[in-house]
């Protein structure tokens, strides 16, 4: 299992639309095979700013993500409203503590 991070920085007129369309999609990306776990979260000093934090069984779940017709639709959505060039990390877990 691995955890990809992205983060988004949206135009201030967009977000309102990228939340509502985020609420619309978050249960099928979700429940997309493979996905085990999603959280979107907002940044504290940047409202405009946004990451998704997202749990995968493994890389090949999230090139099928990736390469899925949802994820044209999420991503075509999605890319009109940035501000600027979205960045993404794909990592594992070294230490959990809960």
């Amino acid at each position: 299992m691995f955890t990809r991070i992205v983060k988004m920085e949206f135009r201030s007129d967009q977000v309102p639309a990228f939340l509502a369309n985020f609420d619309r999609i978050k249960k099928m990306i979700r429940g997309f095979e493979g996905c085990e776990f999603l959280e979107l979260y907002r940044d504290k000093r940047d409202p405009d700013i946004f990451f998704t934090y997202s749990r995968w069984n493994d890389e090949t779940d999230l090139e099928k993500y990736r390469k899925s017709e949802l994820f044209e639709e999420v991503w075509a959505t999605t890319k009109a409203m940035f501000r600027s060039k979205p960045q993404a990390w794909s990592v594992d877990t070294l230490h959990s503590l809960n």
